[in-house]
């Protein structure tokens, strides 16, 4: 005999919701970022927007009703004055989002050191110094969540992507790590994995023959937004996901689904 189902049906948009609670958007100047902010201020979050630009940071905290804060996610000292002021701006703390990024792209040969060094700098210092002062603060005061930005390119491989696909690699292998680690702490944590966004710097450099030719190669038939990864951003610091932790969830519009057949 089959056993009756019994489990309660939860109010789905309510678990949407993020009244009240306290966010740190790092990197919240610009494209993603600023997009992550708006998403987060829309379902009723308090947001702490950072930056490395004040103006950026004043900008974006106006737009949502939010808090500035502008610094150097690299450097120690500077996270922890950070995590200091959003906690005595917020009360608490209940989920980081890390959206700090940059790529420089070149033959694997031709490599230098410092663009070695410069790429795992830029890629996972900021995220590991987020999770440590920011998981500290959140373990702290019962829970929270961490969120990065990961990419495609760490989970597969492209032509110059070396040092920055090894580094966003290792940055899918910490949020592994966080999840397993400050999970039994009320913390989870996990990625999304865009491809190609649009964003103010991306349109800078690859041109508008850049966005059609990545737009001919997307199943979807057009590059990403900002606005897309705000949304998966948002699903994942949400009560809809408070079963996942350790993921990196990838937007890409399918292109890392194609095999890659030559053309016809």
């Amino acid at each position: 005999m089959t056993e009756a189902d019994e489990h309660a049906v939860p109010d789905y948009p309510t678990l949407l919701r993020l009244d009240g609670r306290g966010f740190v958007v790092i990197g919240a100047g610009q494209g993603i970022g600023r997009q992550t902010a708006h998403a987060l201020a829309s379902v009723g979050a308090r947001v702490f927007c950072v930056d490395l630009e004040p103006e950026r940071a004043a900008r974006v905290a106006r737009e949502v009703g939010g808090l500035p804060c502008s610094g150097d996610a690299r450097e120690r000292p500077a996270v922890e004055r950070m995590i200091a002021e959003a906690t005595q701006a917020l009360g608490r703390i209940h989920g980081i989002v890390d959206i700090v990024g940059m790529a420089r792209f070149a033959d694997f040969l031709d490599i230098r050191d410092e663009d070695w060094d410069w790429a795992f700098d830029m890629v996972l210092r900021h995220a590991y110094l987020a999770a440590q002062v920011g998981g500290r603060a959140m373990t702290a005061s019962g829970g929270g969540v961490l969120v990065f930005v990961a990419s495609v390119s760490g989970l597969s491989a492209a032509p110059r992507h070396a040092a920055y696909g090894a580094a966003k690699a290792a940055l899918v292998a910490l949020v592994k790590s966080l999840a397993v680690e400050l999970g039994p702490r009320g913390v989870r944590a996990n990625a999304v994995a865009p491809g190609v966004v649009w964003t103010p710097r991306v349109s800078a450099s690859l041109g508008e023959e850049g966005r059609k030719r990545n737009s001919a190669n997307t199943p979807l038939g057009r590059v990403g937004r900002p606005a897309d990864i705000a949304g998966a951003i948002l699903f994942l610091v949400s009560d809809l996901s408070s079963y996942l932790t350790g993921q990196t969830l990838v937007v890409d519009g399918g292109v890392g689904q194609k095999f890659p057949y030559p053309p016809v």
